[in-house]
């Protein structure tokens, strides 16, 4: 019988810790992503989720979050990817800049190759 002020116990919910953690590394992949490291952490993010996406299969929790952490980890693949891709077209178009001559002589350089003049 349930007495009126009290709570009654609930089972313990199962938990997906891996969703959680596809989540986290998510997150952290997108926001390290420009600096390329995201790629690394996204990987690692989507591993994570596909764990977590198959266990919330079995335990019905932890689903949102797999996914969220996928797509997180999805889009910071990307952005790595475009991070490196214009650091090498960066690169490519700026080299004959990259001569110990001082900052203000650098920054003429790339704006004189980047302009196209």
């Amino acid at each position: 019988m349930h007495t009126p002020g009290t709570t009654a116990a609930r089972p313990a919910a199962a938990r997906n810790t891996p969703a959680t953690a596809a989540v986290v590394l998510g997150t952290l992949s997108l926001f390290t992503s420009f600096a390329v490291v995201g790629g690394l952490v996204g990987a690692a993010g989507l591993v994570t989720g596909t764990i977590a996406l198959r266990l919330s299969g079995r335990t019905g929790t932890g689903r949102g979050r797999a996914l969220a952490g996928l797509l997180l980890s999805l889009a910071a693949i990307a952005a790595s990817v475009l991070a490196a891709a214009f650091i090498a077209w960066y690169a490519n178009h700026t080299q004959e800049c990259y001569r110990p001559d001082g900052l203000h002589q650098y920054v003429e350089c790339v704006r004189r190759n980047l302009s196209g003049h």
